[in-house]
């Protein structure tokens, strides 16, 4: 059986391909930068971090003051508005919006810092 032709294995480009990305994988490492793109990219950060300190403390401000003011004044459970108390109305409809308000106030933010 020596005599015979040779087997030779047939695939496609995509195989080959496929296989060659399966070996070349490697823990994955951040792109070096220049020294001039590295001080802007800290300081990117930092600003970004700050912002997003800002947001957040915003958020819980919005999350946790708001059953402090019901607390503080009962009387909003009292007054009502078209039969509902002031304080479920505040309830339903302050926060989603001021969240979402809060959301867009920081990515703009986000993008004037970028911007500079």
């Amino acid at each position: 059986m020596s005599g015979g032709p040779k087997r030779v294995a047939v695939t496609s480009p995509q195989t080959r391909v496929a296989h060659a990305r399966r070996v070349m994988r490697r823990r994955w490492r951040a792109p070096r930068l220049e020294p001039g793109e590295a001080v802007r990219a800290r300081s990117l950060h930092r600003a970004q971090r700050r912002l997003g300190a800002v947001t957040l403390l915003l958020l819980f401000a919005l999350v946790f003051g708001l059953p402090l003011v019901f607390a503080a004044a009962p009387v909003l459970d009292e007054v009502r508005v078209l039969g509902v108390p002031v304080s479920w109305a505040l309830l339903v409809l302050l926060p989603f919006p001021a969240m979402a308000a809060l959301a867009r106030w920081q990515l703009r933010a986000a993008e004037r810092v970028e911007e500079r």
